[in-house]
């Protein structure tokens, strides 16, 4: 049972009446039996809300910093008005405008209430019990039930690269829409013929079109489609290390996401697998438009785990995806100790066969250091950060030279700098 404000306010005015007209016991008694009464019959009336029918729906989707709203139906299924409050319980995270309502429904009607969610990080919040303080039709006191009704709301990364994706598909579609290719080129598709025009390279002409014409053809050639592009994602420690606004892993998730819809764009298959010591999340065998929703649902929960990468377990598996030659996309740290002790070992293994793509984001605050040296403490600092830029540029060198492609570049640069780096590879036909 629960009692309001209104009826405090009516026993301080009866207890005022009883300490000067009623001065005695009596008066008390009197007093407290007519609010005993009172209180009864209210609960009476407000009922045990036996009729009452909540429901919602069971997941609910939003990008992280956007606002959505949930909706709650309530249903008074039974013969008595429903009176009181209700109060929509929600995880702190999903930051709730507003979580109480006020009810008031007749027998066999329904209404509808919304709470708005505005969620700042990705990932699945869980709602909390529905609870109901029904009243009755004087005000003064209730009762109060609990509902479990289940529903997630499931947070998905900002994707704030949407508009750079618009922009690289224009491009993609500018290379593919081509009408000159001098050369074949390893990887690259026969797309149709044209008539042979002053500056063309005569090996582009095919002459057994040419026969069966009055005008000389040549072939030209589009990148390849239907290619093979796996994403990993390294899940580790090194994932939860602090960069710019995010971790090295939101980073990472925002670039994947520009890759995969750019991928999907161009008519290649991308599959991922985020891994620390296991598999934290999986997509493979998606293409086209579906291909990016369910990149984002794979990756709204996924956190760093605080244990070391079980490197030759994630090669292994990574082996086990892609059967055939593909393009693999490795986001990692590049930190000279991981490179050495963890990468330099596995990376024949994948680069024997697949084409491999370092990516690895830099930490601003580190080129900054090296640049300000206004004080002594500064300048030790900058060496200190000059000293860890030139062991970076070593350790891509190197990469590169034993033929694994590097994009290592600031967290707002690196999701269109890896873009641009998958549409250089479509270009050349490398991949």
């Amino acid at each position: 049972m629960v009692v309001t404000g209104r009826l405090a306010a009516i026993a301080a005015g009866a207890g005022l009446v009883v300490m000067f007209a009623l001065p005695s016991w009596l008066g008390v008694v009197a007093a407290t039996g007519l609010l005993a009464v009172l209180i009864a019959i209210d609960t009476t009336l407000a009922g045990k809300g036996i009729g009452l029918e909540l429901s919602r729906a069971a997941l609910t989707t939003v990008r992280s910093g956007r606002t959505t709203e949930v909706e709650l139906t309530v249903l008074n299924a039974g013969t008595r008005t429903i009176r009181g409050m209700l109060w929509d319980d929600w995880p702190d995270s999903a930051r709730a405008d507003h979580d109480s309502h006020h009810l008031l429904l007749a027998p066999n009607t329904k209404t509808h209430l919304r709470t708005t969610l505005r969620p700042d990080y990705r990932g699945d919040r869980v709602a909390g019990p529905v609870t109901v303080r029904l009243l009755g039709p004087l005000g003064l006191a209730g009762r109060q039930i609990r509902r479990d009704v289940p529903a997630r709301l499931r947070a998905l990364p900002p994707f704030r690269s949407e508009k750079v994706l618009a922009a690289k598909v224009r491009q993609l579609q500018h290379l593919e829409g081509r009408t000159v290719t001098n050369t074949r080129g390893q990887g690259s598709e026969f797309d149709s013929f044209r008539e042979y025009v002053a500056g063309d390279d005569v090996r582009a002409i095919d002459w057994r079109a040419t026969a069966r014409a009055t005008d000389v053809l040549v072939r030209t050639w589009r990148p390849e489609r239907n290619r093979h592009v796996l994403m990993l994602l390294d899940t580790g420690r090194t994932a939860a290390a602090r960069i710019g606004e995010g971790t090295r892993l939101d980073v990472a998730i925002e670039a994947a996401l520009l890759l995969g819809g750019l991928a999907a764009a161009a008519g290649d298959t991308a599959d991922l697998l985020a891994y620390d010591r296991t598999i934290r999340a999986e997509v493979r065998g998606i293409g086209g438009k579906s291909l990016q929703p369910k990149l984002m649902h794979a990756l709204s929960a996924v956190v760093p785990a605080l244990v070391d990468t079980d490197t030759p377990g994630l090669v292994r598996a990574a082996l086990r995806h892609a059967r055939r030659r593909s393009l693999i996309v490795w986001f990692t740290s590049l930190d000279g100790a991981l490179v050495e002790e963890n990468l330099t070992p596995v990376l024949p293994v994948l680069a024997h066969r697949h084409r491999v793509l370092l990516v690895s984001v830099t930490d601003p605050d580190v080129a900054a250091a090296a640049t300000h040296r206004t004080t002594i403490p500064d300048i030790y600092a900058a060496a200190t950060a000059e000293s860890l830029l030139a062991e970076r540029a070593l350790v891509q060198e190197s990469l590169r030279r034993k033929g694994i492609g590097v994009v290592a570049t600031s967290p707002t640069r690196l999701p269109e700098a890896l873009a641009d780096e998958y549409l250089e590879l479509k270009r050349s036909g490398a991949m």
